[in-house]
């Protein structure tokens, strides 16, 4: 028992501590517990082909289909449209659409898929996004609350009573819970909201978009860029720009070529991004990103002259800030490496990481989830940089452009297998894992997911291993005796055979464990205690499990306990201080009414 006590300790303060990624933590403490000898490989091993593990990789397949055909996107960007004219309509629709959303889709892939639309909602109708974005995060959880597959504490949840000899969890058998989550955290969310997520002053949006003066003064470029014609003799003339190496000599970016031919800077030039093969030539006009002192000296150097800007020149070019997922494949990335350039034509110009923008000297910083960056590129390079690579949100284009939704041809069948997903699994017409499964496949093969390397892009491998990686640790800690004596000590202390204080003890312990680590982790790491506690009183075990999921997944005051809360911090301008203020009393509420609503849901009588 001691040693496995240690290795769970351990892999907490690992999780709380966040500098190792928690799959690699979970992995470490699985190899431990085989290690000194508290498991064998094949126990150890044996999580990786869990129905809970096969759920989970076949849902994110599932939720990309829906996501890849715009099915999700046209039904909630056309019932947002209904409130556009109010802000207590559309805070209600985003409330009820993202929760219905987040019913059959993970709550990253929900505020992923709504996002955009809510920016683009909130400038139409000339609203803060600050006054939603927060309500948008929570009401995903809320949306976890109403289906099996709704968010991976539920399918924790469901696994550990199937293991225990309940076999009755069905697809909605969550849906009454759900209801009441719904309610109390509509109503949480109205009042809080409406009481902490007031406009700050001056930073009402003024124009129906976001305009590319607007993003490059919101990340401190407007007075940094500058613009300079080569003269005859230029030394930068006909080499090209990875071989000048100017970033690193002269501390400037680099952004733009003008092609002037007829050696004009008021004839309208050929516009093109620089690229590290771009020549210049001579008269070319190029667009520099640079502190005052660096480009006056990369000019007095280079023989180029400075000159101003007529309107006409921005006119083939845009910029957008795209937000990353936390399982995009950018996270950990340094902005040199990332390749946008050469594959999509698009230059990174500056980051915003935490609510602090940088444009000099980024070309070494690395990505981060929740980082926005800002994009310069062609209107239709961004488009397929939108379309095409995985788990990032365009947010700052302007309305026009982020307002777009159009319905792929295979949207229908999309739709069709998730209906057929939804009734084989409510009617228990197939087993639930088998179901996600064969729609998963479904989706591959009808071609709403673009074949296998899609399918496998979908799916969040990190969450994949972590949960199959520490399902064996509740394993170990009922093979040596620490459930039991966790579970004894727990009912002992909170009243003895008082199943309120309990079911209390059991719901709070696990609502404070999962503001440090990830909820999936807290239902894994407390369920078997619940289900222990609940035996050993001699209770249903259904209330406490209930408990547990419920706890671990409603987590709202901390900006970093869920990715949605992660997602909507850089967008929304959000600090810490908002997430406790909004959050705080939200799940303080949360609580208390669920310890009260619970056992008139599931009583605590076998």
């Amino acid at each position: 028992m001691v040693a496995t006590l240690i290795i769970l300790l351990a892999s907490v303060v690992l999780f709380v501590h966040g500098r190792i990624r928690s799959d690699l933590v979970a992995l470490c403490a699985l190899l431990a517990l085989i290690l000194t000898g508290v498991l064998t490989p094949p126990e150890a091993f044996k999580s990786f082909s869990d129905p809970v593990v096969l759920m989970m990789i076949g849902l994110f397949i599932v939720g990309s289909g829906i996501l890849r055909t715009g099915l999700a996107m046209l039904v909630s960007s056309k019932m947002l449209a209904f409130a556009k004219a109010s802000e207590e309509k559309l805070l209600l629709l985003i409330i009820v659409v993202t929760t219905l959303v987040g019913a059959f889709i993970s709550n990253s892939g929900t505020v992923a898929l709504m996002l955009p639309i809510v920016i683009s909602m909130t400038m139409n109708s000339n609203i803060n996004p600050r006054r939603l974005l927060i309500p948008l995060s929570y009401a995903s959880t809320l949306g976890g609350m109403f289906t099996l597959i709704g968010t991976t504490p539920n399918l924790v949840i469901a696994g550990v009573l199937s293991e225990g000899g309940y076999h009755d969890i069905k697809f909605f058998s969550f849906a009454p819970v759900g209801c009441v989550t719904f309610v109390v955290g509509l109503i949480g969310i109205w009042f809080l909201s409406k009481l902490f997520l007031s406009d700050r002053a001056g930073s009402p949006p003024k124009a129906r978009s976001k305009s590319l003066a607007q993003l490059a003064g919101e990340y401190k470029i407007s007075a940094n860029t500058h613009l300079a014609i080569l003269e005859l003799g230029s030394p930068l003339v006909g080499i090209p720009l990875k071989e000048l190496n100017i970033t690193d000599r002269y501390s400037v970016s680099l952004i733009k070529v003008i092609r002037n031919k007829r050696k004009s800077f008021f004839s309208k030039g050929v516009e093109e991004l620089a690229s590290p093969n771009t020549i210049l030539q001579e008269y070319d006009i190029v667009e520099i990103l640079a502190a005052e002192a660096n480009f006056d000296r990369f000019m007095a150097e280079n023989k180029l002259a400075a000159v101003r800007m007529p309107a006409h020149m921005h006119s083939n070019l845009g910029i957008a800030e795209a937000l990353l997922m936390p399982n995009s494949r950018l996270i950990g990335v340094s902005v040199k490496n990332s390749k946008f350039r050469e594959n999509y034509r698009v230059s990174i110009l500056g980051i915003n990481h935490k609510g602090v923008h940088k444009f000099e000297g980024i070309k070494d910083e690395v990505m981060k989830a929740g980082d926005a960056i800002l994009l310069q590129g062609s209107w239709n390079d961004l488009a397929r940089l939108d379309e095409e690579y995985d788990n990032i949100v365009l947010v700052g284009r302007p309305l026009e452009e982020a307002a777009k939704v159009t319905l792929d041809e295979k949207a229908p069948i999309a739709a069709g297998i998730l209906l057929f997903m939804i009734v084989s699994m409510a009617a228990g017409l197939l087993q639930p894992a088998v179901s996600v499964i064969l729609a998963a496949v479904l989706m591959v093969a009808a071609g709403c997911v673009k074949g296998m390397q899609e399918a496998y892009k979908a799916v969040n491998w990190q969450s994949v291993v972590l949960i199959a990686a520490m399902i064996p640790m509740a394993t170990a800690l009922e093979k040596t005796g620490a459930v039991e004596a966790a579970s004894n000590a727990l009912a002992a202390g909170l009243g003895g055979g008082s199943p309120i204080i309990i079911l209390a003890g059991v719901y709070f312990g696990a609502s404070v464990l999962t503001l440090f680590i990830s909820n999936t982790a807290t239902a894994i790491l407390f369920a078997p205690i619940a289900f222990s506690v609940a035996k050993t009183v001699g209770l249903s075990p259904y209330p406490f499990l209930m408990a547990v999921t419920v706890a671990a997944s409603m987590c709202f005051m901390s900006p970093f306990s869920t990715p949605p809360n992660v997602m909507v911090m850089a967008p929304g301008r959000y600090t810490f201080s908002d997430y406790v203020k909004v959050g705080g009393p939200l799940q303080l509420l949360m609580g208390v009414v669920m310890v009260l609503v619970l056992p008139l849901i599931f009583p605590f009588s076998l």
